[in-house]
């Protein structure tokens, strides 16, 4: 399953060719991640409180088209790769059929101390309808 979240381009998000700025397609990939931890209970202040934090160690971005001011735009996530400490996710910004951004997230999970841990069993039990098993969305 795929995961949805909406998000509209505002004009401050722009570059002076009047385009969404490259930087901002990765924060907007963070807004999906967040809310796709968030559809099943686990928001950033409840994985702190269980001293459990997902911290990005690698990503790629292949930009394929641009994104305008007002443009509606939509960004996917599902979960690629599980492992007993990191797992992988693929993402897309699109804009109705249109994919303009896909990339690639490899994220840890490590305590406060920023120490490597196992997932927790309910945190996997939660992305397991996000887990595409097959390798494709």
């Amino acid at each position: 399953m795929i995961h949805r979240t909406p998000i509209k381009v505002r004009f401050y998000e722009l570059d002076p060719y009047k385009h969404l700025n490259h930087s901002v397609y990765i924060q907007y990939f963070e807004v999906g991640r967040i809310d796709l931890f968030a559809a099943f209970g686990w928001s950033l202040t409840a994985m702190d409180e269980m001293d459990t934090r997902i911290v990005v160690t690698e990503l790629a971005s292949k930009f394929l088209g641009s994104a305008v001011d007002g443009d509606e735009l939509v960004v996917e996530t599902w979960v690629h790769e599980v492992r007993r400490a990191s797992f992988t996710f693929k993402q897309r910004i699109v804009r109705g059929d249109e994919v303009l951004v896909e990339q690639t997230v490899v994220g840890a999970c490590t305590s406060g101390s920023g120490r490597p841990k196992r997932f927790p069993a309910d945190l996997l039990a939660g992305i397991e309808p996000y887990y595409d098993q097959a390798g494709d969305a």
